[in-house]
Formats: C-alpha cells, sequence, structure tokens
C-alpha cells in the first residue's frame, strides 16, 4: 500500500534485540505519534473492504492496540486472544511453534458465535504461528474471517504460507 509510507519510515529498526543478530522492527514511534497512530487504525480497518465486522480479534500482545481501536472504529466488539493462563473463564487453546519449542494461546469459548464475521489484528506477521493457531482457534469458534491483517509482515520469513487462503493485508513489508 502506498499510503503507508509514512508509517514505515517511522518504524525504527532495533539491532541486536532482543539477541543478537535480529533486526527488531520497532513500532512505538508510531505508537507515540498521534497522526500516524490514527493513520494505522485508519489503513487497518480499511482492510476489512465493505464487509460488516462483528468482531475484531486482537493477538496478545500489541495486537491487542490496535485490535481494539480498528473495532472502535468499525463498530465492533473487540476479543483477545491471549497466552495461556490469562483469560479468566472457559477457554480454547491452541499450540504453535516457536524456534526453542511451543507457546500456547487461548480464546474464551463463548468470545466468537457461529458465523460471526471477524477481523483478525496482529502488529506482525513473522514466520507465522501465532496467526495460525488464532486462526485454528476462530475455526474452531465458526467464525466467518473477513480478513486477517497486520501492520508489519516480514515476507522473507514467509509466514503469510501458513494462513491458508483466508484474505490477508500487510500495511508494511520488510
Amino acid at each position: 500500500m502506498d499510503q503507508s509510507n509514512h508509517l514505515r519510515a517511522a518504524v525504527r529498526d532495533v539491532h541486536d534485540f532482543p539477541k543478537p543478530g535480529i533486526v527488531f522492527k520497532d513500532i512505538t514511534p508510531i505508537l507515540s505519534d498521534s497522526a500516524l497512530f490514527q493513520d494505522s487504525i485508519k489503513l487497518l480497518a480499511e482492510t476489512a473492504g465493505d464487509a460488516t465486522v462483528d468482531k475484531v480479534v486482537g493477538i496478545d500482545a500489541r495486537g491487542f492496540i490496535f485490535a481494539a481501536a480498528v473495532a472502535d472504529r468499525l463498530n465492533a466488539g473487540f476479543i483477545p486472544i491471549r497466552k495461556k493462563g490469562k483469560l479468566p473463564s472457559t477457554t480454547r487453546e491452541a499450540a504453535y511453534e516457536l524456534e526453542y519449542g511451543e507457546a500456547i494461546v487461548e480464546i474464551h469459548e463463548d468470545a466468537i458465535k457461529p458465523g460471526e464475521n471477524v477481523l483478525l489484528i496482529d502488529d506482525l506477521l513473522a514466520t507465522g504461528g501465532t496467526a495460525e493457531a488464532a486462526l485454528k482457534l476462530l475455526d474452531g469458534l465458526g467464525a466467518h474471517i473477513v480478513g486477517v491483517s497486520f501492520l508489519i509482515e516480514l515476507t522473507f520469513l514467509d509466514g503469510r504460507s501458513k494462513l491458508g487462503t483466508k484474505p490477508i493485508t500487510s500495511l508494511i513489508c520488510y
């Protein structure tokens, strides 16, 4: 998206974080600038197109920042997908691979009604494991996925290939 060039310019590279050899894409300059933050929310909301969105789902933790604001913009509910053990009621869970093991994410069992239109949002698509697990949870609840949207995608990690045929949009690609 050409409209997102100003967002891309604000992303800060932090070398050797969280460990040597990694170039971390720091989005805090976008979050701290009201105009950039509002633009990111507007662009992410537009990824729903003409679809009516019942729920916007955000993935723990930075996905919450964007998804909650997009939900407000779309007059939709907000649903968190959290790391295991963080939700207080009955949950469903899905595991995904990390480079050093496995992690688990959860959603409340009653968060989505079958057939509800859902937009899934996260800040970053890297290897795709977390988003893949989130989609498994949403599919298991009978959600109709209208889109999967990311602020940033690291295309060289090919995470998109794990997400099937869902409509995927990334505002900034590296």
